[in-house]
């Protein structure tokens, strides 16, 4: 697990830890280009996070309301293989999180990126001011690639 984390850190430093999908500049999540804007969207993993993780038998969501400053932890997973903090890549305010998960944790392994009432999106939130200035130091989608492709 530290092994993956430090990798992820080394490569975002403003997207510590697990990657979220946020961490990607494709608006705050890193699946899609179309549905996220510097206002609000999705937080999870990636599906390379998840591929690195293994099989997850366990997500800590956090709770709706939260305001959560950028590096804090929004969220956890635990994996055959290894546990690790989700955290924020930019300041963002928790709206909806996605109860789905409590009972079905391997969803994230199946459709990591998927924002649907099915998929295996962590948290729906907003960004402030502070966190869309955040947004612009990110990787985005290409960038983000190259480095998976790399590890």
């Amino acid at each position: 697990m530290a092994s993956i984390s430090r990798s992820l850190r080394a490569a975002a430093p403003l997207a510590r830890g697990i990657v979220p999908r946020a961490a990607i500049r494709t608006p705050i999540r890193a699946f899609s280009s179309t549905k996220l804007n510097k206002k609000h969207g999705f937080v999870g993993i990636s599906e390379y996070a998840a591929e690195q993780l293994g099989d997850v038998v366990y997500v800590e969501l956090p709770e709706a309301g939260t305001w959560v400053e950028q590096g804090d932890a929004v969220g956890a997973v635990e994996s055959v293989k290894s546990a690790s903090d989700i955290n924020a890549p930019v300041r963002l305010r928790v709206l909806q999180v996605n109860d789905n998960l409590e009972e079905k944790p391997s969803t994230i392994n199946k459709v990591p990126e998927d924002d649907s009432a099915g998929g295996g999106w962590i948290a729906k939130v907003e960004v402030d001011e502070e966190g869309a200035k955040q947004f612009e130091k990110l990787l985005d989608a290409e960038a983000y690639k190259t480095f998976a492709g790399a590890e």
